[in-house]
């Protein structure tokens, strides 16, 4: 368990000065009331420790701290977590440092490897205790100690920023013992379990003469059992083992072939000797001697290798303490993505809070960890896990849950700077008390360093204490009743509650007259307001829940209860005051009607007229308004993101069109200078062969050399010039003016087809629509579509079809009318476009099939089928027709040919 902060103050305490002998009587006093002082602070942080530990159990804390065990990566990191024994932030300070290593772990790429952590605690006191550890176990801390270095290089390989500083400055300080490490590894083979020759100079010679002895007794051994074998004295030649000595086998009738042999062993029928020849006598002694001194020597390395692993105990130690931080950093972040949590922010202080900041408890949609966690499993067969295992190996299981999850009911938790008490009421079994825990159960996560299950970006205060008085205290043992329980754990809560505890009662002043229930509730909470940091506590009495009127440090909050389901919703009201709807909840159990009804008599005369059914009234029609404002700000958000990406969409598409032209610019401008060159590179060819061929002709035949030379060169620049028609098409272009509705090229889109939308203006600019956008160009930049044979037909057609088009448009105006809103702004852009053309019959029908099939609902898709012979675009429309996703369809338009405009359902 950890230390609080009122221990570290009630320390300050403890030290006792003893006076000098000649101290006055005064000085005695003095000390007898420093002593009296000094063991009541004690007593205090005892209390403190105790209630804290009954406090972590009835909220069910070390439950949550098992949940985090099964994220852990280590024996040591499992051993916390199930123990409930994780580091927790003992100021404000502390937590922000483990949240902060949460949050690097969260942001790290790629699972770190703790493969060959092992917990060697108890080797390692083993060690300072005096005793020589084994082989095994001085492997175990070889393997240790460079997993731990490896741990620091995986750390040091991510690209660093400033985010993952957190866990890479949590091994810095730390020594890795590099040189135990490789003096193990120098002395022990840990793949075979052995001590090596080089280990020591004496090991080495003892084996290099015990290897030389047994070489030759084993030669002799072997000589002698074949001399054996060979008198009849056995069935095979035969060397073993007996009382650590090697002999020969032979049969009891021929133990004269070995004479003034020592007899070791005999066979359990007695017909078989095992003797040891008088040649072998010696060579045997030496053996058990050389072999003495070698496990002396063994155990002398071992002792040496311990001895160093003692001295560095307190390096090895903080080496561990290190690594668990950093398995449990992990294991933090691990359970966070598994829950979908979010990284909870300390409150500011009284004296740092900004207007921003006006609540001190600001945490949106949280739910019960542990409620939480069994919902999961309750979800685990409605679930498709991306890996049946952990992802990645760091425990990160990844789910993609299904929409129907929606328990636990997520829970708002607000509460403002100034407030000190908050006064929860309503029905039994509405979820009062799982809010509250809810509530110090996220003070402790937050404590720890842990992400919160709730939205957005959760934010609390930090408590040096939770305090709590959950459930019934009755103890039969000490002869305490359900309220003097209550009473006694609460004054013990009193005593040690600091200005930055906080404090969670539930039903607080039941179990005796209502009255003085009240009234002793009312004092407690008048007492607690000016105490802590924060006291929430519930309760059924009305007169608590009217404190907020008298003081402004109170505040009240409801859970909510549906009066047409009688049942409750989970849900808290803030500012609210809720009713026990006691006879409702009987009524919903199948509770006698007529005991109701007699019950709702009293309540009439107990409570003044009308009053009931006006709180009944207010209380629904605020219900309705939260949730008519709930259901408007869903929409208002989904309209946003929708315009949102419309937006993002055109944006695309427009920004690049300034680089387009200029990369044509670019693109002709390197076309005419290549042009250019090939123009000179001709005419310096044919100047160079004028000039060859000049020196060898004679006078009459220069004329008709340079009358050559200016042929070909005048050859070479009408290859290059522009033709008359092109010249005629380039003034005609100047002279050209484009009429409304016609199609025309314009060179800011890349050359592609555009529609004329106005006639010029006098500006000499034109406004054009390039499938939805609308734009004004120059009219140099455009020009139009040249005519030919094969065109005047497909004019012909495309009037034919722009006549069937208007008729289509008319018969289908009034249904895009009726359900125009429900498609938003139907605007063509890159996502919502399939171009069938220059398709295949059945790949322009695939094709047309998958792209409906991934739209979203109540979207559209325009369809680019071109003019062309029409075949494609009949199969497209007939698919259109039949699809059972689309709604209706627009053929093509005169603003915008070759493609028709389908809705989705």
């Amino acid at each position: 368990m950890n230390l609080f902060n009122c221990k570290c103050k009630f320390n300050n305490f403890l030290t006792i000065h003893l006076p000098p002998p000649h101290s006055s009587l005064c000085n005695r006093r003095t000390t007898r009331f420093s002593v009296r002082f000094s063991s009541e602070s004690t007593h205090r942080v005892k209390l403190a420790e105790s209630l804290q530990s009954e406090t972590l159990k009835l909220l069910e804390w070390p439950a949550v701290c098992q949940q985090l065990s099964s994220f852990t990566s280590t024996s040591m990191g499992y051993a916390a977590a199930q123990s409930a024994r994780i580091p927790v932030g003992r100021t404000p300070d502390e937590s922000s440092r483990l949240l902060s290593q949460t949050s690097a772990a969260v942001a790290v790429p790629r699972p770190l490897d703790f493969t060959g952590i092992e917990d060697i605690s108890p080797i390692v006191d083993a060690s300072v205790a005096g005793g020589i550890l084994s082989i095994r176990e001085l492997c175990s801390v070889k393997r240790t100690l460079a997993a731990a270095r490896f741990l620091l290089e995986q750390l040091e390989e991510i690209d660093f920023s400033e985010r993952y500083s957190p866990l890479k400055e949590i091994l810095h300080s730390c020594d890795f013992l590099v040189e135990l490490e490789q003096k193990i590894e120098f002395c022990i083979d840990c793949s075979f379990s052995v001590i090596l020759d080089r280990a020591s100079e004496d090991l080495e010679i003892i084996r290099s003469e015990r290897k030389r002895n047994m070489d030759n007794l084993e030669s002799l051994l072997k000589q002698l059992s074949t001399q054996v074998f060979q008198g009849g004295g056995f069935d095979r030649p035969l060397v073993t083992k007996r009382r650590s000595r090697l002999c020969v086998a032979v049969r009891a009738s021929h133990r004269s072939l070995l004479p003034n042999s020592v007899i070791l062993d005999t066979s359990s029928s007695g017909s078989t000797y095992f003797m040891e020849p008088k040649e072998a006598v010696e060579l045997n002694n030496m053996e058990v001697k050389l072999s003495s001194s070698e496990r002396v020597e063994e155990q002398t390395i071992l002792s040496l290798l311990t001895s160093e692993i003692a001295e560095s105990n307190m390096k090895i130690k903080h080496l561990l303490d290190k690594i668990l931080e950093i398995d449990l950093a992990f294991a933090r972040a691990a359970h966070a993505q598994w829950m979908g949590a979010a990284c909870p922010a300390l409150s500011p202080r009284n004296c740092n809070i900004s207007q921003s900041e006006h609540l001190s408890i600001n945490v949106e949609g949280i739910q019960h960890p542990l409620l939480l966690e069994s919902s999961l499993r309750n979800l685990s067969t409605d679930v498709s896990p991306r890996s049946p295992d952990l992802d990645q190996g760091n425990g990160i299981m990844n789910f993609e849950t299904k929409s129907h999850a929606h328990f636990p009911v997520p829970i708002d938790i607000k509460i403002g700077h100034g407030t000190k008490v908050v006064v929860i009421s309503g029905p039994n079994t509405g979820g009062k008390t799982a809010s509250m825990k809810t509530l110090g159960l996220a003070s402790m996560m937050l404590k720890a360093g842990m992400y919160l299950p709730a939205q957005n970006k959760p934010r609390l205060p930090w408590f040096d204490l939770i305090l709590a008085d959950i459930g019934d205290q009755q103890s039969l043992e000490q002869s305490l009743s359900t309220f003097s329980g209550h009473i006694s754990r609460l004054r013990e809560i009193l005593e040690v509650a600091s200005r930055e505890s906080l404090v969670l009662i539930d039903e607080i002043g039941s179990g005796t007259d209502p009255s003085e229930g009240v009234a002793l509730s009312e004092s407690v909470l008048q007492y607690l307001k000016d105490r802590v940091n924060l006291a929430v506590v519930t309760t059924h009495y009305a007169d608590l829940t009217r404190l907020k009127e008298k003081d402004n440090q109170f505040e009240t909050a409801a859970t909510e209860f549906s009066l047409e389901t009688l049942q409750p919703t989970y849900r808290i009201l803030w500012g609210s005051m809720g009713e026990s709807n006691a006879l409702n909840i009987a009524k919903s159990m199948g509770f006698d009607e007529r005991i109701i009804e007699r019950a709702v008599l009293w309540v009439n005369k107990l409570r003044p007229d009308k009053q009931q059914e006006q709180k009944g009234l207010l209380y629904r029609s605020l219900i309705e308004e939260r949730d008519r404002l709930e259901s408007q700000a869903i929409e208002a958000a989904s309209l946003h993101s929708d315009i949102m990406n419309i937006y993002n969409e055109i944006n695309n598409e427009t920004q690049d069109l300034d680089g387009r032209e200029a990369a044509l610019i670019a693109k002709e401008t390197h076309e005419i200078q290549q042009e250019v060159r090939t123009v000179k590179n001709e005419i310096q060819t044919i100047v160079q062969r004028f000039e060859s061929q000049l020196g060898n002709v004679s006078a009459d035949e220069i004329n008709t050399l340079v009358k050559k030379a200016e042929a070909a060169i005048a050859s070479v620049v009408e290859a290059h010039q522009p033709s008359k028609d092109s010249l005629v098409r380039e003034i005609g272009q100047s002279l050209y003016t484009p009429q409304v509705g016609e199609q025309v090229y314009v060179k800011a889109f890349g050359n592609k087809l555009a529609t004329v939308v106005e006639e010029p203006g006098n500006d000499d600019t034109i406004l054009v629509q390039y499938g939805k956008i609308r734009v004004r160009v120059g009219r140099s930049s455009i020009r139009p579509i040249p005519p030919d044979a094969s065109s005047s037909a497909a004019n012909l057609k495309t009037q034919v079809q722009r006549i069937r088009s208007l008729r289509d448009l008319g018969s289908l105006s009034e249904a895009t009318k009726n359900q125009q809103d429900s498609y938003g702004p139907v605007l063509q852009t890159s996502k919502n476009t399939v171009d069938l053309r220059g398709l295949r019959v059945e790949d322009a029908s695939h094709q047309l099939n998958i792209a409906i099939d991934s739209r979203a609902p109540n979207s559209v898709i325009f369809v680019i089928h071109g003019m062309g012979s029409g075949v494609v675009k009949e199969s497209a429309l007939k698919l259109l027709r039949d699809h059972p996703r689309v709604v209706k369809f627009e053929q093509e338009s005169p603003m915008n040919y070759g493609c028709t405009v389908a809705y989705i359902k």
